[in-house]
């Protein structure tokens, strides 16, 4: 079946065939819709070299579009019973199916190593997902993820927007990440009750050279009250208030602003003035699997 995608009724009968009912504890939504496949096919601007990784492939409708626009798709797929018959949907030498949870791989589990993400994420990992890859795959040059609208607008926004929050800072810690259009519920089987969003991102190198984890620990604290002043919520993470504003203001920082006006490299240097003063260590970093929404 790898020359020819699946519309509606070949995902209905292939489903029915495996016995298979999509869960929300996983999180599953299965595009039946060819030319959404497509349009993310071609949004995700593949080259002919690149090894894709596709998570949550489940009946394999876009894995069957990245197959013949890329020389190689690593599909990881937690459904032991959706991996074992992604195969017999894709039969293709370019694919390799991983049973595992995308939330646990390395860069050791994929040869040839992926160097873009492309992926209809179920919303309840999709932002832990993402960061984690970007931190486990460093040869990851970039990738296109389809997530809950509201994910999505979290993770593009900018400082100072409304929905700007911990999501937002640490994938602009990896990537310049941009919106690439909305998608409509009627794509899905079942059908979710919310919209869809595509978002595009394209790595960089990290803003500063300051140990990513303690980063994320400022991040963290700065959003836990996204309400209080920077020197009022960094209080905990430096010790005390006054502690936490020395070292604001030793980064070039008001110490009356908020979390959501700074952007990732302002957070960066605040983590690297809390290292030249010795603040900040009592704080530990949860920056690996955050959470998908602002505290």
């Amino acid at each position: 079946m790898a020359d020819a995608l699946l519309g509606p009724a070949e995902i209905r009968e292939l489903a029915a065939r495996l016995g298979v009912a999509p869960t929300k504890k996983l999180g599953q939504n299965f595009v039946h819709d060819p030319n959404t496949v497509r349009r993310i096919v071609a949004a995700a601007g593949l080259r002919p070299d690149d090894v894709v990784l596709e998570v949550g492939p489940g009946l394999g409708s876009l894995t069957l579009g990245l197959v013949g626009a890329a020389a190689h798709v690593h599909a990881v797929e937690i459904d032991r019973a959706l991996a074992a018959a992604l195969p017999s949907t894709v039969d293709s030498p370019r694919l390799t199916v991983h049973s595992a949870d995308a939330l646990r791989v390395t860069a050791a589990d994929f040869d040839p190593p992926p160097t873009m993400l492309v992926a209809n994420l179920p919303y309840n990992v999709a932002v832990p997902v993402v960061l984690h890859l970007l931190a486990e795959l460093p040869t990851l040059r970039g990738g296109l993820v389809m997530v809950q609208k509201e994910v999505a607008d979290r993770l593009v926004a900018p400082p100072g927007s409304k929905v700007y929050g911990v999501p937002s800072v640490k994938l602009a810690w990896y990537a310049d990440a941009r919106s690439a259009g909305r998608v409509p519920p009627a794509v899905f089987w079942p059908v979710p009750n919310v919209d869809s969003g595509l978002v595009a991102f394209t790595r960089r190198p990290a803003p500063a050279a300051v140990d990513r984890k303690a980063v994320f620990a400022v991040v963290d604290a700065a959003f836990a009250q996204r309400r209080k002043t920077l020197r009022a919520a960094l209080a905990g993470w430096a010790g005390s208030p006054a502690r936490a504003e020395e070292v604001l203001l030793t980064a070039g920082m008001n110490p009356q602003a908020r979390g959501e006006s700074l952007g990732v490299g302002e957070f960066a240097a605040i983590a690297a003035a809390a290292e030249t003063s010795g603040y900040g260590g009592k704080l530990t970093a949860s920056g690996e699997q955050p959470e998908e929404v602002d505290r």
